[in-house]
């Protein structure tokens, strides 16, 4: 278990409750700040041993039998390196949170099936594009292969930057059904929040430069345009990601977050750039063929502005 930096005696609690009494085996790995949900994850990462290794946020509750279902995924399987569950609701687990993600054209990413009442439209096991990080499983031979978490994102995109990175290399994610996990939405930061907005914003960019093929990228700014207007026609029915900030006051402080997101990504580019350099010593694909994974995991305007990420 590796701590972020808690104040509310998570670590006491876990200590004195399970492995003071012997319940389970677990070595807690405290880290004295917020170090942030990549670099929290890759230190858990280096001090584990295992053939596979599942994540389970804090804010995630597991279902029995989560991680056995969840490790059929790579039998018989060898180029399967990534396994995706079916996450729910906490409150209402008749409703998805993430069946695995999509993605659209300009970067932004958002669980596939989001807000959808489960009526078993997702029942059958299939290969989606990645898993969410807050409950996901990866063979080990992929983080060796291709390193965990990027620490430059420090939380949001994160889950989709190294899930594409391992389809860049060739690994396949095998969505799982019978494994199920319900995950409190909008816990690690408030949903409403500028800084989750200006996170978000941010990263979708990185992520653009790091992993997009140029033919892509390069019309990054006319889907990124048609989005955001989009999303203001949607905001104007109250619905979508901007209508969660009220007012004229709340919408100019959604645009200051997704511009300073913009500018932070600017400033970052050369170090994305670089990185995108060395991609190409692990990639599989061709660049054509990482924009037909896009394209065949793309998610429509029309359903990413009904619900915001």
């Amino acid at each position: 278990m590796v701590d972020n930096g808690s104040t509310d005696l998570s670590v006491e609690m876990v200590e004195s409750e399970f492995a003071g009494r012997g319940q389970l085996r677990i070595q807690v790995i405290c880290n004295h700040n917020n170090r942030g949900f990549c670099a929290a994850n890759n230190k858990g990462f280096a001090a584990s041993r295992s053939r596979f290794v599942a994540l389970l946020n804090n804010d995630a509750e597991a279902e029995p039998n989560w991680l056995e279902a969840f490790l059929t995924a790579f039998e018989g399987r060898s180029d399967v390196g990534m396994a995706a569950c079916k996450i729910v609701v906490y409150d209402d687990p008749r409703r998805i949170d993430k069946v695995g993600h999509l993605i659209y054209l300009d970067g932004q990413n958002r669980g596939r099936g989001s807000g959808e009442i489960d009526r078993g439209q997702y029942d059958q096991v299939e290969d989606v594009l990645w898993p969410d990080g807050c409950a996901a499983m990866f063979r080990r031979e992929v983080l060796d292969e291709v390193g965990g978490f990027d620490e430059d994102f420090f939380v949001f995109g994160d889950d989709a930057e190294l899930g594409l990175r391992a389809r860049i290399a060739g690994w396949r994610c095998l969505y799982i059904p019978s494994a199920v996990v319900r995950h409190h939405r909008g816990r690690a930061v408030a949903v409403a929040s500028t800084r989750r907005l200006y996170l978000i914003e941010r990263n979708r960019v990185l992520l653009a430069m790091k992993l997009f093929p140029w033919s892509l990228l390069a019309l990054n700014i006319p889907y990124y345009l048609l989005r955001i207007l989009a999303g203001l026609r949607a905001s104007a029915k109250n619905r979508g990601e901007i209508a969660r900030y009220a007012g004229l006051r709340g919408k100019l402080r959604a645009g200051w977050a997704l511009l300073k997101g913009d500018l932070a990504a600017l400033v970052m580019a050369p170090k994305m750039l670089a990185k995108r350099r060395q991609i190409r010593r692990i990639a599989r694909l061709s660049p054509g063929q990482v924009r037909r994974l896009i394209l065949s995991h793309r998610i429509s305007l029309r359903v990413l502005m009904e619900e915001g990420n």
